[in-house]
């Protein structure tokens, strides 16, 4: 789950890291009251979009007086933002941020991400702040530093060291950057995030660290644990058709494609989508019903790969081992009837109850094409909608 910029300083400020002042607001109204309050000689303005590239697309606006802050925010609020991030329909901003300008002297990149090979937390960090940290790290590898930490209750100081190692700070300033780690470190570990990145970090002229920009994304699968973390959650930011798929523990991402992937297992997931562009077409969607589908799972899953005008056929790709195949099998039939789904419908099934699963379907008198194997099933799924 991700969250804004301004959520995402306000939960660093919580947790003792060093953040400019600033508000938010849903409008222009609410933005120029809270603005009052900020002591500064400029403004900087900030769409509220779930979305790197701002910057570039109109989105940061740095403002003389509060006269210019009501003008520019009026043009701003609903506006349609397009980046490298939203893709060409690009996002509505419906909130906006206003921070106290910083006088910045250098520039700095830092994150904390979770290393899955190495089961630890990494910290990337590098002096080359405000830039985009893949081209630094394509252009420049030697000034990407990476520490990788043992999952504890605490980050120690040694470790605080070698992450700070990269900015060769001033030992009037190594203190305080170390207080930010512990304090990222902390967040980290206590609201269950995957990354936090702060881009750029910077030492104002006033030799001050600030978090000038900040990005917090969490684990989905520990929600049920965060209520304050779930209550940032922003709806309007996310594609409908994966909140209706939440609703029925379906875990749905939609995709540029015009096949729809109904599939049990991640991993099978992703294998599926795989042959589909190994035959020359493009998967509509990921979509995991899990191992335990019922047949109103799969009726609900039809339903969200049918919402998507881009579908042109369906494969349904089934390994049976929580879930017997029969059981899958009747839920396809079932949905297809219900539905009078009109798309090419190629469905593959394998492990327990397999057979079983085969006939129901070869006896449905639906138009349902039967697979022996994944690339069977990709094979058929892409001649029949050529």
């Amino acid at each position: 789950m991700n969250i804004h910029e301004h959520q995402a300083k306000a939960l660093l400020k919580k947790f003792g890291a060093p953040v400019p002042n600033g508000i938010s607001g849903k409008s222009v109204e609410e933005v120029l009251e809270k603005a009052k309050d900020l002591k500064t000689d400029k403004f900087v303005l900030k769409a509220q979009i779930h979305a790197g590239g701002r910057g570039k697309a109109g989105g940061v606006k740095i403002l003389d007086n509060i006269e210019e802050l009501g003008k520019e925010s009026r043009k701003l609020l609903g506006k349609k933002l397009v980046t490298h991030q939203t893709g060409s329909e690009g996002k509505v901003v419906k909130r906006l941020y206003v921070e106290e300008s910083s006088n910045i002297e250098k520039e700095f990149y830092l994150s904390c991400v979770i290393d899955r090979s190495s089961s630890k937390i990494a910290f990337i960090s590098s002096d080359q702040g405000g830039m985009d940290i893949e081209k630094v790290a394509s252009d420049k590898p030697d000034k990407i530093f990476t520490t990788k930490v043992n999952f504890t209750d605490h980050i120690s100081e040694k470790d605080c060291e070698s992450i700070i190692k990269a900015f060769k700070f001033d030992d009037s300033i190594k203190s305080n950057a170390i207080s930010l780690i512990k304090s990222i470190y902390s967040l980290f570990i206590k609201t269950d995030a995957n990354m936090v990145e702060i881009n750029p970090l910077i030492i104002t002229k006033e030799k001050k660290i600030l978090c000038l920009d900040a990005k917090i994304n969490f684990d989905d699968n520990a929600l049920f644990r965060q209520s304050e973390i779930m209550e940032l959650r922003d709806l309007n930011e996310e594609d409908p058709t994966e909140i209706e798929a939440s609703k029925h523990d379906l875990s749905y991402i939609k995709l540029d494609g015009s096949i729809g992937c109904m599939v049990n297992g991640a991993g099978l997931a992703m294998a599926t989508m795989d042959i589909i562009k190994l035959y020359g077409q493009e998967p509509a969607n990921f979509l995991d019903v899990g191992g335990g589908a019922s047949k109103e799972k799969v009726s609900e899953a039809f339903k969200i790969i049918l919402s998507d005008k881009n579908v042109k056929g369906i494969l349904v790709n089934i390994f049976g081992g929580i879930m017997r195949c029969d059981i899958i099998a009747e839920g396809v039939v079932t949905a297809a009837k219900e539905m009078n789904i009109n798309v090419p419908l190629v469905v593959r099934l394998s492990g327990t109850n397999s057979e079983e699963g085969k006939k129901i379907l070869d006896s449905s008198d639906l138009k349902i094409i039967s697979a022996s194997d994944l690339s069977d099933a990709a094979e058929k799924i892409i001649k029949s909608i050529e």
